[in-house]
């Protein structure tokens, strides 16, 4: 299991690797300029030459980068050139307002999704088209229009909670989910339709399955069947499911942001694209690749110990 784990850590590692490379060099490749972005359009030539040269961006892109690279690794993710503030102090200060709806918006689906994939599964019929039909809609609306929905119902006309602003846990908990609920449904209503929809069809076809057939002949109650055997094998494929609505739910945060005023990694990383600020949108992008490959590693552990035959591929 070890091995196992040391492989896909190994392979997340590379995939950080590469696609922080990658991004880095197309940044410079697309003619982005910083030092005008930190200046605004007004500036002089000359003001934006002296400030490029104090950005070290008058260097060779090879050299920006190992250069930046061997300082990332230390911790230590430059200045931003708009707001002269260091880069990883912008982001640890908006960093739990994104986990915070992106993992609370996973935690919501998988408990909700999950239910709803087995009712649906293991309840054919009516119920099962009734379901068929919430999961087709929920996953066909945009999570910014349901975003506002929320917001008008139950922040402006009901007044259940707050309609902008975020509260940090250490300061009442109890805000603290009062300000992320609405947030975390809108991010969650289309991970619910997602993963209800990939469990109900993986249950379903497990139990077409000859081994379940063979366990009902022999008397095996129902309950112990669908626990032991059928979401055993159903689920590598609803947790595979589960990291990319995990993905969806980082790169959706951005939006549902902006309808409720919070200021997360999405308000950085839209405000560091404006001012072609390089160094926040690297900062940020290496945060998101290290959440998802974290995520996706945690997926795989939990997918290997569910399938050991998983642990030798």
């Amino acid at each position: 299991m070890l091995r196992f784990i040391a492989r896909r850590a190994a392979a997340g590692l590379g995939l950080a690797f590469t696609v922080v490379t990658g991004m880095f060099f197309f940044l410079h490749l697309t003619g982005t300029d910083p030092a005008r972005g930190a200046l605004g359009l007004y500036a002089t030539e000359a003001q934006v030459e002296t400030r490029r040269q104090q950005l070290g961006l008058d260097r060779p892109v090879v050299e920006q980068y190992l250069d930046w690279l061997g300082h990332a690794i230390r911790g230590d993710l430059g200045m931003s050139s708009a707001q002269s503030t260091p880069v990883i102090e912008l982001l640890v200060t908006r960093l739990p307002v994104t986990v915070s709806l992106a993992l609370g918006a996973i935690v919501v689906a998988a408990t909700i999704g999950v239910l709803l994939g087995l009712v649906a599964a293991i309840k054919p019929g009516r119920i099962d088209r009734l379901l068929q039909v919430v999961m087709v809609i929920g996953f066909a609306l945009p999570n910014f229009w349901v975003a506002i929905i929320l917001a008008i119902v139950f922040a402006v006309n009901l007044g259940w909670f707050p309609a902008t602003g975020y509260i940090h846990i250490a300061d009442s908990p109890s805000g603290w989910l009062l300000s992320i609920t609405l947030p975390v449904i809108a991010l969650a209503i289309g991970s619910i339709a997602a993963i209800a929809q990939q469990l109900r069809n993986s249950v379903i076809s497990v139990y077409s399955q000859d081994y379940i057939r063979t366990l009902r002949s022999r008397g095996l109650p129902s309950r112990n069947i669908l626990l032991t055997h059928v979401l055993r094998n159903a689920a590598p494929p609803a947790l595979t499911m589960l990291s990319l609505q995990f993905i969806a739910a980082m790169s959706g945060a951005a939006i549902i942001e902006r309808v409720f005023g919070l200021q997360g990694i999405g308000s950085v990383a839209i405000n560091a694209s404006g001012n072609s600020d390089i160094q926040v949108i690297m900062g940020v992008l290496l945060f998101t690749v290290a959440l998802v490959v974290l995520v996706n590693l945690a997926v795989d552990v939990v997918y290997g110990a569910l399938n050991p035959k998983v642990r030798n591929a």
